[in-house]
């Protein structure tokens, strides 16, 4: 199979929003093999020779930070949010799609003006020279970095999230099968 078709069948979103979504995933998923071989290499330090990575905690926390704020529009714009539909076949179709569109505007908004505050605490990080405890790493650019991530998740939420409801349709977008 070659690349192209590779990512044609697992990336089915329109052209520009596909390799948004592949860069993400690639970042994520660097991520988690820089995380697995830390681990390793601090837990075989400890072990073998009695003595860890300094700043393994560090570049873990920072590490989390980075996959989980680039998955976070990816899942908005998928769909696969957990969704517990209890009350779907006791209320009407039309007051699930106001709910849903009701939920749509108070996530995203959320996520907007929680991008907001974070961004102003990164500007304040970033003002005062704050740094992480052991190796002296910048934590404002990582909060900017998730204020951006969150506001790509309003994006996300507010557009494809709106259009799923509205469309009706209940499936998710399945990757990887």
């Amino acid at each position: 199979m070659s690349l192209k078709s590779w990512i044609e069948k697992h990336y089915p979103e329109p052209n520009l929003y596909r390799w948004v979504g592949l860069v993400l995933e690639a970042i994520s998923a660097t991520v988690l093999l820089f995380l697995m071989a830390l681990t390793c290499v601090d837990v075989a330090g400890r072990y073998l020779f009695n003595n860890s990575v300094n700043g393994a905690f560090e570049l873990t926390q920072i590490g989390l930070a980075v996959m989980v704020f680039a998955q976070m529009p990816l899942i908005t714009w998928r769909g696969s949010h957990v969704v517990v539909d209890l009350l779907d076949e006791v209320l009407g179709n039309r007051i699930v799609k106001v709910l849903g569109i009701f939920s749509v505007f108070v996530v995203s908004s959320a996520f907007y003006f929680l991008a907001v505050r974070i961004y102003e605490l990164a500007a304040r990080s970033l003002r005062r020279g704050e740094v992480s405890e052991y190796l002296q790493i910048p934590t404002g650019y990582l909060t900017e970095y998730i204020a951006i991530m969150s506001w790509i998740t309003a994006a996300c939420m507010l557009t494809y999230g709106a259009y799923r409801v509205l469309k009706g349709g209940k499936e998710t977008t399945q990757f990887g099968e």
